[in-house]
C-alpha cells in the first residue's frame, strides 16, 4: 500500500475509490499525568505524551489502511492528520485520505 500526502503518484494512473478514515482516542493514566505534570515545572519534552501520540497516530494510520484494503485500493493519496481533545485527559488522532486503484 502506497501512502502519500501528495495528490499524484509519479508514473501511475489511477481511479478514485473514495475517502478512507482511521482514528484512535487515547487517554492518559493517572501516573503518567502526574509525572508529566512535574515535567511542566522543570521544562523539557513530555516524552510519555509524545510516545502516546506516536502510538495513536500509528493505530489511526493502520485503521485507515485496513479500510482502503477492504475497498481494494492500491494506494492512499492526500493523507492528512488531525488531532483534537475529546474529553478531559484524552486526545484523538484522525487520519484520512483518498483511496485509489491503479489502472
Amino acid at each position: 500500500m502506497i501512502i502519500t500526502t501528495t495528490e499524484n503518484i509519479p508514473g501511475r494512473n489511477y481511479e478514485i475509490i473514495g475517502l478512507v478514515n482511521g482514528n484512535n482516542i487515547q487517554s492518559k493514566n493517572a501516573f503518567r499525568d502526574f509525572t508529566q505534570g512535574i515535567r511542566n515545572f522543570t521544562g523539557g519534552e513530555l516524552k510519555a505524551y509524545t510516545d502516546m501520540m506516536i502510538k495513536s497516530r500509528n493505530v489511526a494510520t493502520e485503521r485507515m489502511v485496513e479500510e482502503a484494503n477492504r475497498l481494494g485500493a492500491d494506494a492512499i493519496i492526500m493523507v492528512r492528520y488531525n488531532t483534537s481533545s475529546i474529553v478531559e485527559n484524552s486526545s484523538e488522532v484522525h487520519c484520512y485520505g483518498t483511496a485509489v486503484k491503479f489502472i
